[in-house]
């Protein structure tokens, strides 16, 4: 089953895996991938990367809003097979090294497992490698604060709760807001459609991911790319702020 490549805006890609969103930037020859699904999802990634002219080895970096399976599935696999830098925030490093693991449990999913949606997707993150073990090697911090000198010129905004280092990247010329999980519009185990924070057994710190919104808030843009769900368009603002009411 291939990807859905969505584009966006001039160079920008939201792609929709097989229950988690990635993103890729484009400037001529040249990309930056943005999270990498599930590591079941590789053979879609790589498809999607030719789709939009480009190719693995054309991966100029490989940015990863947090370290969860869904999210790291295939860093590990492009930094080895091309030498392509994996770049996190430093809280997030050693989550992508595994030196422990801030992840929905098991005993997590089955306290759960009466909610409409949790064990069909319980089962597809399993069938997907969810619960593999993918660390990356060799993983990266930023390197100062400010936009990242990749194509796209993404700006990273730390926005914890989800993770320790969960960042969001906003593209303020472009008025694009790639949020992660910080802030998504859809989920199978969700009921709400729209911006909302995603239920509360995949968060490791609930209170900060409800104060991050109001970082998001705080960011100027038009067009939101979340880690799940469906594109949406409007001000960033006030997609944070619904969140945020919803959540309290």
């Amino acid at each position: 089953m291939r990807a859905e490549v969505q584009q966006v805006a001039d160079g920008t890609y939201l792609v929709h895996g097989s229950n988690t969103n990635w993103v890729i930037l484009t400037e001529g020859d040249a990309v930056t991938l943005v999270d990498t699904g599930y590591p079941g999802d590789r053979e879609q990634l790589l498809d999607s990367l030719t789709r939009v002219g480009g190719s693995p080895a054309a991966v100029t970096a490989v940015l990863i809003t947090h370290a969860h399976n869904d999210h790291l599935g295939s860093a590990e696999h492009l930094r080895a097979a091309y030498g392509t830098p994996v770049l996190l925030h430093e809280a997030e490093v050693p989550h992508a090294r595994r030196e422990f693991l801030h992840q929905v449990t098991v005993g997590d999913v089955l306290r759960n497992g009466w909610r409409p949606g949790v064990l069909p997707w319980a089962l597809h993150a399993i069938r997907s490698g969810g619960k593999e073990h993918v660390p990356v090697t060799a993983p990266e911090a930023f390197a100062k604060p400010g936009p990242l000198d990749v194509p796209g010129r993404p700006v990273p905004v730390h926005t914890p709760g989800h993770t320790d280092g969960h960042v969001a990247f906003h593209l303020p010329d472009a008025g694009v807001l790639i949020s992660g999980d910080a802030l998504v519009t859809g989920h199978p185990t969700a009921r709400l459609k729209g911006p909302q924070l995603l239920p509360d057994m995949f968060h490791h710190e609930r209170a900060r991911a409800v104060a991050s919104l109001d970082v998001l808030a705080e960011l100027e843009g038009d067009l939101m790319l979340p880690g799940h769900g469906p594109v949406h368009r409007g001000p960033v603002r006030e997609a944070a702020l619904q969140a945020k009411e919803r959540a309290l």
